[in-house]
């Protein structure tokens, strides 16, 4: 099942994905206000029962897509988990993973644009897959750690990155108001019986500039839940955003930055496609037209 927040009608609701449109949910399964509130209140298997005996409400392009979890508890996110990204990056293997968080203000929704702030011009793109938490829990196992996700999505982490690096924490310029997208939707876990074997690409105006398989992953999932439920417990809801490949452009020489107008995509297999127009703060985005003009539905 595949399960969204959006705004429609001016009000912000959810559904999951039928035949090319969503069945709401929120009026049906009234415990339930969000989306939040399913994953929560375990509400999965109502939501199910519901969506297989209606049709769609509303079609995919009639909707404002928000941020997967608008206000998940906790955001947090994964530093150089990939070795191609360590290379460029100049990272040398660490025993630990490096951990951040971002903030709920931060994200935008599929198709919304990612807005380059007016302080730098060096922003940048990372196509992420996402594991979200539906069984919270201090100091989980690695080998139970898998059961404790609820659902896959895809990030793009957008990094400024000259406020990454005004110091050794990089929570400045990955925190800029609107310049990380989550989304499209979330897929259930039981779609997706082996994390590993999904592939992300990552296209900037349909240029191939990341691609990689999950499964290059330094610190896989369980990894990541079993280290972090070590230092403070996971609650039902939290996101974790797992790491980007290389290939990103502050790695590339010359570097390339997203700018004004640019189109990005980050991909993964079994999951979709997000894609989001690129905005300078301040100037009207040239492609948020074209974006929308793009089919919504990815394989």
């Amino acid at each position: 099942m595949k399960l969204a927040t959006f705004a429609l009608d001016g009000r912000q609701t959810y559904g999951a994905v039928k035949d090319n449109g969503f069945v709401v949910l929120d009026s049906h399964l009234q415990s339930y206000p969000d989306l939040l509130s399913i994953i929560v209140g375990n509400g999965l298997d109502a939501a199910r029962a519901h969506v297989e005996q209606s049709s769609p409400d509303v079609s995919l392009d009639a909707v404002l897509w928000e941020p997967v979890l608008p206000n998940p508890p906790k955001i947090l996110c994964v530093g150089v988990n990939y070795r191609s990204h360590a290379d460029e990056s100049g990272f040398k293997a660490v025993p630990h993973p490096f951990i951040f968080p971002r903030y709920a203000a931060s994200q935008v929704g599929h198709l919304q644009p990612m807005v380059c702030p007016r302080e730098s011009d060096k922003f940048d793109y990372e196509g992420e897959l996402v594991a979200i938490i539906g069984k919270g829990g201090r100091r989980i196992s690695k080998d139970a750690a898998l059961s404790h996700i609820v659902g896959y999505s895809i990030y793009n982490e957008g990094s400024v990155r000259d406020w990454q690096t005004h110091s050794t924490q990089w929570t400045p310029g990955k925190n800029f108001v609107s310049t990380g997208a989550f989304g499209p939707w979330m897929v259930t876990a039981d779609e997706i019986p082996d994390p590993y074997k999904l592939e992300l690409t990552t296209r900037l105006n349909g240029q191939i500039m990341q691609n990689a398989s999950i499964d290059l992953m330094m610190f896989r999932l369980e990894e990541l839940i079993s280290y972090i439920s070590t230092f403070i417990p996971l609650e039902p809801g939290d996101v974790i955003v797992s790491g980007t490949p290389g290939g990103v452009g502050h790695g590339r020489k010359p570097p390339i930055y997203m700018n004004d107008g640019d189109l990005v995509e980050v991909e993964i297999t079994g999951i979709g496609k997000l894609r989001n127009p690129v905005a300078k703060e301040g100037a009207e985005p040239r492609s948020v037209q074209k974006a929308a003009q793009l089919s919504l539905v990815a394989n």
